[in-house]
């Protein structure tokens, strides 16, 4: 089959499931390649915040065939997480080509895919794996007055570290682990409101002595198919020792009801109240980042993939990966895309076995 195409399959994206699905690939004995915008295959985890350490411990944090080294009960932080990345993908039989941004991925029909980079570099394949996350499409929700805010609005994709908000105002707005690591962070330095529709909800980082991926594992919720009942990703629980609990409930950060608008100083709450803010962090979350397959018919209007499981429903061949309760809880992570990816490689035919499947 290579000698038709450039590559047996062509892998979009150099971050966790990216590498896990060249990892199954290049075992399934496929010339493969790997397209990572950056400079190296590491994904987004050196963009993440400075302080950012994994809520799972690393005997959980693996991706296939490689353990996380060091002691596996302790929580890796994020510059660990990227070490360990480089590492795997320096292990791996696959073509990487880093700093190769992907401009369009296209069906040529019958003959698989093209898919052009920045450079011009084009590459063709039967296979195609969009692998690309979601951290290049931070979400941030439409508030009203946000154009007249005269203080700095930013995602907390952008948030490395609490120095430039000292002595500061801030709103962190969400629920999730991110969000409330943030404003626990922020809070120790300026004075700080963490904003959200519902209350944040905790659960035990240790229950019974064991930490709760020890029993998301043993039953089996953790690898649980249950993503074909999820229509939206719920905001994911917090996970705690009882440090961020004892933060809220002492105020650093306070946390109070979403805010209905901003105003030139700051901002409104709902019950007419205002406050003056000098920034405001979205924690909002993201939305998957496929722009090289805009305008192909494998999204909706709103740039989710149209996908079963990770197999695209509209063009043979092509699949995804890293994508929120794609399969399971346990998706979009570095313990649970392993498993995706090992299923998805598995029933990925290439364009012109399935084309041909279809026709009869």
């Amino acid at each position: 089959m290579t000698s038709e195409y450039d590559y047996d399959a062509v892998v979009i994206g150099g971050g966790q499931s990216g590498l896990a699905a060249a990892h199954h690939l290049t075992g399934q004995g496929l010339n493969t390649a790997v397209l990572e915008a950056a400079e190296e295959a590491t994904g987004s985890w050196p963009r993440y915040y400075d302080s950012l350490t994994l809520f799972s411990p690393a005997h959980y944090s693996s991706l296939p065939a490689r353990p996380f080294p060091g002691d596996p009960d302790r929580y890796p932080h994020r510059d660990e997480v990227v070490d360990y990345l480089r590492s795997y993908a320096a292990g791996l039989d696959a073509d990487i080509h880093t700093d190769t941004p992907v401009e369009t991925a296209t069906s040529t029909g019958s003959n698989g895919f093209t898919v052009t980079t920045g450079s011009g570099a084009v590459f063709t394949t039967p296979r195609v794996v969009a692998a690309t996350g979601s951290f290049g499409s931070p979400f941030l929700p439409a508030v009203p007055g946000q154009e007249e805010f005269g203080g700095r609005i930013l995602h907390a994709s952008r948030y490395r570290n609490p120095a430039e908000f000292a002595g500061r105002r801030v709103v962190v707005v969400g629920a999730g682990n991110s969000a409330v690591q943030i404003a626990a962070e922020l809070a120790q330095h300026g004075e700080v409101v963490l904003a959200s529709r519902a209350p944040v909800k905790f659960v035990p980082q240790r229950p019974l002595g064991r930490d709760v991926h020890f029993w998301f594992t043993i039953t089996g919720f953790d690898a649980a198919p249950l993503g074909r009942l999820v229509t939206e990703a719920p905001t994911q629980p917090v996970l705690d020792e009882g440090r961020y609990r004892a933060a809220l409930a002492g105020g650093r950060p306070q946390r109070r009801e979403m805010f209905t608008a901003f105003t030139p100083e700051g901002v409104v709450w709902p019950d007419g109240t205002r406050t003056g803010v000098d920034a405001v962090v979205f924690a909002t979350g993201y939305r998957p980042h496929l722009p090289y397959l805009a305008g192909t018919g494998a999204l909706t209007e709103a740039g989710i993939p149209r996908q079963r499981q990770g197999l695209s429903t509209t063009h043979p061949g092509l699949g995804f990966l890293g994508l929120e309760w794609q399969r399971t809880p346990s998706s979009n992570s570095l313990r649970g895309v392993g498993r995706d990816a090992a299923y998805l490689v598995r029933r990925l035919r290439p364009a012109t076995a399935q084309q041909r499947e279809h026709a009869r």
